[in-house]
């Protein structure tokens, strides 16, 4: 480092200066120098946005939808989203609770600027996607990780552990169900055990429910805050177009929230990317609208993948793991592996398949490494076989 670039460096904020590296995006680069990887770091599929999705942007843009919009949201697909949350959640929900965001990332970032000043607390049971701790530090606030447990009964939820974590300064909890990377699911106990924390401690709920639709038990979607939560709950969900229909390029998602605090995310969305594309909008309506059929095999062909990485890894003899409930991630550890930025790496050069270090998912996660399974079940099978031949070897 040079004494200029020192100097500049030294200039800036500091809780943007120390944004913490990504470990998702650091194992990315190492693989994508090379040829032949395939690629399961990154928490996407293999299925290009469909056709039906893409043909309603096109129109939109053939008929020059291309200048300024709703800030909340077109009417339209706010009236899509509250129609489709009532078929999912069994209850009403009004257009006037959904703010249309340039991305899940942004409802993240946006949510947490409503509910969390600078030096207070945001308590995340961990494992975890990185970018909720990250976007806590850059706002100047401070993300408490609280490991969830991991024994015979696969992951389970420490409410004692986030319960004695609560102080003065903690003002949010953020609750990601199913997880990423763990597959845990929070049940109707666990809800309802954090929702009390809430309740008690006068704190707010941030709920991402990206990963509801990727539920492998009964039913259509995963337990919900919605479920059991009164109105006047501080709870902001925030979610995304990404994962349900394939649309992670597309940096399209939305918060729910009571309508009390409309013109509060209102201001925010427009003191940052003032709106989304109003023709990437009429996308979203369409996906909501037509797009159940293409989750539910979005959906189906995950289960499939994941019980086949679940056999493969599963009959080597070193992996160890609980089936994930939700999500589309195994997240495993290898018996006499305690390096994973080593072991990823390695599996890269002789593998040549790409997978997470489980350090990348904070505390709880350091002796684990994840793979996405939202793939071809083929892919996976080949992808599985070849970890497997390196790691018995």
């Amino acid at each position: 480092m040079t004494p200029l670039t020192d100097n500049l460096l030294k200039a800036l904020r500091a809780d943007a200066r120390e944004a913490p590296d990504s470990g998702i995006v650091e194992i990315m680069k190492y693989g994508r120098a090379r040829t032949g990887v395939t690629g399961l770091w990154a928490g996407e599929g293999d299925t290009p946005t469909p056709p039906f999705i893409i043909e309603a942007a096109t129109r939109a843009l053939a008929a020059g939808e291309t200048f300024y919009t709703w800030q909340r949201g077109i009417p339209l697909l706010r009236e899509a989203l509250a129609t489709y949350f009532t078929g999912l959640y069994g209850r009403d929900f009004s257009a006037e609770e959904f703010y249309v965001t340039g991305s899940g990332m942004q409802a993240i970032q946006i949510a947490l600027a409503m509910t969390a000043p600078a030096g207070s607390e945001v308590i995340i049971p961990t494992p975890a996607w990185p970018n909720a701790a990250g976007a806590t530090g850059i706002i100047g606030a401070h993300p408490v990780e609280v490991p969830l447990h991991f024994g015979n009964d696969g992951w389970t939820l420490d409410i004692e552990g986030i319960a004695a974590a609560i102080n003065e300064k903690t003002r949010v909890l953020f609750v990601v169900t199913p997880s990423n990377p763990t597959g845990w699911t929070a049940t109707h106990d666990d809800l309802t055990a954090l929702l009390a924390l809430a309740r008690t401690h006068g704190l707010w709920i941030i709920a991402d429910e990206i990963y509801a639709r990727y539920w492998y038990d009964e039913g259509a979607r995963a337990p919900s805050f919605f479920d059991i939560m009164a109105p006047e709950d501080h709870i902001l969900f925030v979610n995304t177009f990404s994962k349900n229909w394939c649309m992670t390029g597309w940096r399209m998602g939305w918060i729910a929230a009571h309508p009390s605090l409309g013109q509060v995310i209102e201001n925010l969305i427009q003191y940052s990317t003032s709106g989304v594309a109003q023709f990437m909008q009429r996308a979203g309506i369409v996906a909501l609208e037509r797009g159940e059929s293409f989750v539910a095999h979005q959906v189906a062909r995950a289960r499939k993948s994941r019980d086949i990485a679940c056999d493969i890894l599963g009959k080597t003899g070193r992996c160890r793991f609980a089936v994930p409930q939700g999500a589309f991630y195994l997240f495993f550890a290898v018996d006499g592996e305690t390096d994973t930025h080593k072991l990823t790496r390695r599996l890269v050069d002789e593998a040549q398949v790409g997978l997470a270090p489980g350090t990348a998912f904070g505390r709880g996660g350091e002796q684990f490494v994840r793979l996405c399974f939202a793939r071809d079940p083929l892919q996976i099978e080949d992808a599985c076989k070849r970890i497997a031949a390196v790691l018995t070897r």
